[in-house]
C-alpha cells in the first residue's frame, strides 16, 4: 500500500513513539496536517506563534528523563524563521529535539517563491544537523536518521527541511528498525582508561580539591552516580547554572552555584582549589568569567565530556576524558574504590575549615521588610510551601537568578531554563511542555514583567489544552537585570528600561480564562501561593508587585575573576579579603 510523504512522516513520527508535536499549520505543510488530522497517531497542539511551539518541544524533552524528544512542526519562510530563536535556545543548551519545516515544492526552490527562504542555510549554525528531503524515499529514513542524532552523543537539534511537493508524492511506506550507520558521526561513550587512572591519581595528590558539575550530568542521567562519587570522597562540590538538581541543594558538600551571580563560598572555593572534576560542564564566560584569571595559579582541571570540542575550549586541561559522563563516573569511582585511594584527611579538614569560614558569611542573607516584598522572599516561600519538590520553569533575568540562588533544587530535570542563549519568553511555553511531560507535578513558571510578555499569547494555548500551570510573575516594573547593570556600571543611566505602560496582569489573565491574583503585601504571599496550588485544574497567574531596587548578589563583573565579586550590603571588601586571607594561610600550612 503507498501512502503520502505527508502520511510517511506522520508514520515515521508514530514509529519513534512521539506522542505530541507542537505546531503551527501554514501553506507548506497543510498535507502534513491533513495527514496528523486523519491518522490520529499523537497529539498536536497548536500554540500561537512558532518560537513557542519549539520552547514546548524543548521543555518537553528536557522534562522527559531523556526518553522522549520532543518535535515541533512550523510552515516555511516566516514560520521556519520564527522557530530559529527557540532552535539555538535548544542546541545551545544540548537538549535533544527534532523541528520539522515546510519548504517550497523543490522546482521552485531558490526562485524567490512564496513564503521561501533557506531554512537548511538559516538554521546550520544552531542545529546539530539539518536535511533537505528532496525524495519522497529519503524521508522514512531521515526521519529516523534525525532521532538518532538528536538523542546520542551530545545531544541538540536535528531540522528537517521538507518541500510540498515531497509530502504530496506517494511511495510505499518501511521503517528502518535498527539505528543507521553513519559513517562520519561515531560518538564516543566510553572514556579512555588510562586517562581515567591518570584522573584518579590527581584527584588523590589534591589538598583542596572540588567537582564543577554541569548540564551534561542531567541530560546524561549521571545524577546518581556523581552522588555516590561525591559522597564517598568527602569533598565539596559545586553545580553551573545548568547543573542545579544534579546534586542535592541542601547537602552539607553542595556549595552552591558558581559564576556571575554565584555564592560567595563557592565562587572562592573554586578559585582556589588545587584540582577541579569537571563533568558536563563548559567553562564558558558566565562561570568562569576571565579564563585567565581561573588558571593563573597552577590548578589542575580534570575534563569530562561526551564532546571533545568542548573540551580545553577556554582552559587548559591536565587530564581530559572524552565519553558519556554516566560511565565515566562509574568508572572512575569503581577504579577509586578498588585502588582504595582517599584524600589527605589533614589536608581536607583544613579544606573545609576554610569552606566553612566562607560559608559564615552567609552571602545569600537579605534583610526582610514589611514595607516591600522582596523577590528572594517568593522564592524561599515556594521552595517551603512545595518542599523543595516543585518542577520550576523560569524566563531570563534577575527572577531567573534569584530562583537559582534561594529555590533548593534536589533532583535532575527538576530546573528549567535558558542557560546558553539566555532568551527571554521562554518560561510560559517550557512549563507547557514541562506540564505535559509530567503532568502529576506542579509547575510553577517564574517570570519578570519584561520576560513574560514575550510569549503571553501562549496563555491562549493554555486554557484550549487546559494546562493548569502556575505562574509566579516578580514584576518590578524595570527589565531588572539590565537596570542592575546600568546602576553599577553606567552611573545610573537608566536606558529604556522603565517599562511605564504595563497591562493589569490580572485583568490580562482573566480575559484569557484563568485565575489572576495581585499580591503587593509581604504578609499575603504564602497565602497566594497555597491558594495557587489548591486551585488544582486551573491556570492561576500571580503577580507579586516587589521592591524595584532590589539587585542579585553577589556579582562578578566583566573582565573580573571568581574572587572579585561585588558583594551584598551587609558583606564589605574587608570581608572578602579575610577570606581570601584565610585561604592563603591554608595553603600556607598545607
Amino acid at each position: 500500500m503507498q501512502l503520502s510523504g505527508a502520511q510517511i512522516l506522520v508514520q515515521s513520527l508514530k514509529a519513534e513513539n512521539v506522542e505530541y508535536v507542537f505546531g503551527y499549520p501554514g501553506g507548506a505543510v497543510l498535507e502534513i496536517y491533513d495527514a496528523i488530522f486523519q491518522l490520529k497517531k499523537f497529539r498536536h497542539i497548536l500554540v500561537r506563534h512558532e518560537q513557542a511551539a519549539v520552547h514546548a518541544a524543548d521543555a518537553y524533552s528536557r522534562a522527559s528523563n531523556g526518553e522522549k524528544i520532543g518535535v515541533a512542526l512550523v510552515t516555511s519562510g516566516p514560520g521556519a524563521t520564527n522557530a530559529i530563536t527557540g532552535i539555538a535556545t535548544a542546541n545551545s543548551d544540548s537538549v535533544p529535539l527534532v523541528v520539522i519545516s515546510g519548504q517550497v515544492g523543490t522546482p521552485a526552490i531558490g526562485s524567490d517563491a512564496f513564503q521561501e527562504v533557506d531554512t537548511v542555510g538559516i538554521s546550520r549554525p544552531c542545529v546539530k544537523h539539518n536535511f533537505l528531503v528532496t525524495h519522497i524515499s529519503e524521508l522514512a529514513e531521515t526521519v529516523k536518521k534525525a532521532f538518532q542524532l538528536a538523542r546520542t552523543g551530545r545531544p541538540g537539534v536535528v531540522v528537517i527541511d521538507v518541500p510540498k511537493d515531497v509530502t504530496q508524492a506517494m511511495a510505499k511506506f518501511s521503517y528502518p528498525q535498527e539505528d543507521i550507520n553513519i559513517r562520519s558521526y561515531q560518538p564516543v561513550i566510553h572514556g579512555h582508561t588510562g586517562q581515567i587512572k591518570k584522573a584518579a591519581q590527581v584527584m588523590a595528590a589534591a589538598k583542596r580539591p572540588i567537582i564543577l558539575f554541569g548540564g551534561g550530568v542531567v541530560l546524561g542521567n549521571a545524577s546518581n552516580i556523581l552522588t555516590d562519587l561525591i559522597q564517598s570522597t568527602g569533598i565539596p562540590c559545586v553545580s553551573t547554572l545548568m547543573g542545579l538538581g544534579a546534586f542535592p541543594s541542601t547537602n552539607r558538600q553542595f556549595l552552591g552555584m558558581v559564576g556571575m551571580h554565584g555564592c560567595y563560598e563557592g565562587n572562592l572555593a573554586l578559585q582556589n582549589a588545587d584540582v577541579v572534576l569537571a563533568v558536563g560542564a563548559r567553562f564558558d564566560d558566565r562561570v568562569i568569567s576571565v579564563a585567565d584569571k581561573f588558571t593563573d595559579d597552577g590548578k589542575k582541571i580534570i575534563h569530562i565530556d561526551i564532546d571533545p570540542s568542548s573540551i580545553a575550549k577556554r582552559v587548559k586541561v591536565d587530564v581530559p576524558i572524552v565519553g558519556d559522563v554516566k560511565n565515566v563516573l562509574a568508572d572512575l569511582l569503581a577504579l577509586w574504590q578498588k585502588q582504595n585511594l582517599a584524600f589527605n584527611s589533614n589536608a581536607l579538614e583544613r579544606w573545609w575549615k576554610t569552606i566553612e569560614n566562607w560559608r559564615s558569611h552567609n552571602s545569600l542573607w537579605f534583610e526582610n521588610t514589611d514595607e516591600y516584598i522582596k523577590p528572594q522572599q517568593v522564592i524561599q516561600a515556594l521552595a517551603k510551601i512545595t518542599n523543595n519538590n516543585a518542577l520550576i520553569t523560569s524566563d531570563v533575568g534577575q527572577h531567573q537568578m534569584f530562583t537559582a540562588q534561594y529555590y533548593p533544587f534536589q533532583r535532575p530535570r527538576q530546573w528549567l531554563n535558558s542557560g546558553g542563549l539566555g532568551t527571554m519568553g521562554v518560561g510560559l511555553p517550557y512549563a507547557m511542555g514541562a506540564k505535559l511531560a509530567r503532568p502529576e507535578e506542579d509547575v510553577f513558571c517564574i517570570t519578570g514583567e519584561g520576560s513574560i510578555q514575550m510569549n503571553i499569547q501562549e496563555l491562549s494555548t493554555c486554557y484550549q489544552y487546559r494546562l493548569p500551570i502556575k505562574i509566579i510573575n516578580l514584576n518590578n516594573g524595570f527589565l531588572g537585570m539590565v537596570r542592575q547593570w546600568q546602576e553599577l556600571y553606567y552611573d545610573n543611566r537608566y536606558s529604556e528600561t522603565y517599562m511605564d505602560s504595563l497591562p493589569d496582569f490580572v485583568k490580562l489573565a482573566e480575559a484569557y480564562g484563568h485565575v489572576g491574583i495581585r499580591v503587593e503585601k509581604t504578609a499575603d504571599i504564602e497565602g497566594a501561593l497555597k491558594e495557587a496550588i489548591a486551585l488544582k485544574d486551573r491556570l492561576v497567574f500571580m503577580d507579586f508587585i516587589t521592591d524595584r531596587t532590589q539587585n542579585v548578589y553577589p556579582m562578578v563583573g566583566n573582565g573580573k575573576g571568581l574572587d572579585e565579586m561585588v558583594l551584598p550590603p551587609h558583606m564589605n571588601t574587608t570581608q572578602a579579603a579575610a577570606g581570601s586571607d584565610r585561604e592563603q594561610n591554608s595553603r600556607s600550612a598545607s
